[in-house]
């Protein structure tokens, strides 16, 4: 097949992640992938990084002049290309893409939803979701739930595809969690809790500060604290002052980038996604369940589809994820049945059967076309 991946989102966020790791899959299995990003973007830089064949189009352009210029440019990389399938991953542009459908060029046209806020609900929306685009692609039941009653997509056109996690990168180390813990001081006998994740207000850092320094309040003499991650929208200093408000310097880790994320994972005894919003596809929690780490995480975006009921708590409840936490960590048999479900969840979590259902859903098009 020839497939647009059109990517045209300036962060390599999870939304850029899906689509890169997608397009990578596509093109490692034979097919002619032309992904469309925005230029002199991390997105544009990391499918490079991939070997993947990059076209910038100015797709996110308010300036009318500008629009013009790329609606050109996609005309000739359609006449040029022709592709059977094109694949938007954002919405900016989707309507171009739409219209260029509906004046004869003959691809099939899938808009992938990996983020967790939902489109507007009005008419033109609608009539573009349900009458134009051939399939909608989102990644968590709520956001099939809001398609479906919300936007009036037509059920045999929604299809629910979560991503897929690279089983060969991620995935227990015992080795690498020897060193990791060494090198970060933590001993065997340390309970060591971990978030992995950007610095960012989202990701619920102060309300995981929040319950480690309560359960240490409590006597966990033995718990230690690991947030493996950098700087992005908030500083290492920013998340330090967090911990110094809460008295927990002394047992709390901070990693900074790392070439070697699986051993961090590896490196923890309880994973938490403690996210306040979002999490439309969730990869650090995919990541750790790969690791064959038990799981806690909020109740937000793509975490009900993933995580076991028991370990699921409300979004800024530090009280919650600190009961949910001790919970996990005096109940050995608790323990061995939230691996077993997250075993269970991540047989249908590779990137095989993701690539897998992307194809039924392209052929399926195609050969309904």
């Amino acid at each position: 097949m020839k497939i647009f991946q059109v990517i045209n989102v300036r962060w390599f966020n999870a939304t850029a992640w899906y689509a890169i790791t997608l397009s990578r899959l596509l093109a490692d299995a034979g097919h002619e992938v032309v992904v469309l990003t925005q230029a002199d973007t991390q997105s544009e830089k990391v499918a490079r990084e991939m070997g993947l064949t990059t076209v910038a189009v100015d797709l996110n352009t308010t300036n009318p002049v500008r629009f013009v210029g790329a609606a050109k440019h996609i005309i000739q990389l359609l006449r040029t290309h022709r592709p059977d399938i094109v694949n938007c991953h954002r919405g900016e542009g989707f309507f171009l893409w739409g219209a260029l459908k509906l004046f004869g060029f003959g691809y099939r046209l899938v808009r992938t939803r990996g983020d967790q806020r939902p489109p507007r609900s009005d008419a033109i929306n609608r009539w573009l979701h349900a009458d134009v685009a051939d399939a909608v692609v989102v990644t968590n039941r709520r956001m099939a739930d809001y398609f479906l009653h919300k936007m009036r997509t037509p059920g045999h056109g929604l299809w629910l595809i979560h991503g897929g996690v690279d089983t060969a990168k991620f995935h227990f180390d015992p080795e690498g969690r020897e060193r990791v813990r060494k090198e970060f001081g933590f001993g065997p006998d340390d309970l060591v809790v971990g978030l992995l994740g950007r610095f960012d207000r989202v990701k619920g850092h102060k309300e995981l500060i929040e319950a480690v320094a309560a359960l240490q309040k409590r006597g966990r003499d033995n718990l230690k604290l690991f947030l493996i991650g950098f700087d992005t929208a908030m500083t290492a200093s920013e998340i330090e002052t967090h911990i110094r408000e809460n008295g927990i310097e002394d047992i709390t880790r901070i990693s900074g980038r790392r070439d070697d994320v699986g051993a961090c994972i590896s490196a923890l005894d309880i994973g938490v996604v403690a996210s306040l919003w979002s999490e439309a596809i969730a990869r650090s929690a995919l990541e750790i369940m790969a690791a064959d780490r038990p799981l806690v995480s909020t109740d937000v975006g793509v975490m009900p589809d993933l995580t076991a009921p028991s370990m699921l708590v409300a979004p800024e409840d530090a009280r919650g994820l600190a009961d949910t936490i001790a919970k996990l960590a005096d109940n050995a048999p608790l323990r061995e049945e939230v691996l077993a479900a997250q075993k269970r969840t991540m047989s249908q979590l590779t990137l095989e059967e993701f690539l897998k259902r992307t194809l039924n859903l392209y052929q399926s098009l195609i050969q309904g076309s």
